[in-house]
């Protein structure tokens, strides 16, 4: 299961689908079940439109941070946002983001690398459908 897929899971209340094995055809390839998310190792995870439509992230993460004994600030930090996730937010784990999401940048410079980590995870939600204000959105 990708990282992804669990952040997309965690958020929208589904379980992410294992990925097709790569030599199964196209035809071949089972579909998620209803409630599953799909994930493939090419791109990061989607969630069905009649799920996504229907989250709102910030009343979700919100409403998990509350529930965290720590104080966290996901809004603004990937390591806070996996955290009220429940996902690990070591380095490795954030190294191993980075890649499925395609950072070419170095992560070595872990600050970059977080910043821009929290700013793709955010923009992805938003792109699956997820309902996210635009002071979330990245500005650029």
């Amino acid at each position: 299961m990708s990282i992804f897929g669990s952040i997309l899971g965690k958020i929208f209340g589904t379980t992410p689908a294992a990925a097709a094995p790569a030599s199964a055809p196209a035809s071949e390839a089972a579909a998620p079940a209803a409630g599953q998310v799909a994930a493939t190792t090419d791109a990061p995870a989607t969630v069905p439109a009649d799920i996504a439509e229907k989250v709102d992230i910030v009343a979700v993460l919100d409403d998990l941070n509350e529930k965290n004994p720590e104080t966290l600030d996901w809004r603004v930090s990937i390591v806070d946002l996996l955290k009220v996730l429940g996902i690990d937010s070591s380095l490795a784990h954030r190294k191993e983001l980075a890649s499925e999401l395609k950072y070419d940048g170095d992560t070595n410079d872990s600050a970059k690398m977080n910043i821009w980590l929290h700013e793709k995870v955010i923009a992805l939600v938003a792109a699956n459908g997820g309902k996210v204000p635009a002071d979330l959105l990245a500005k650029k």
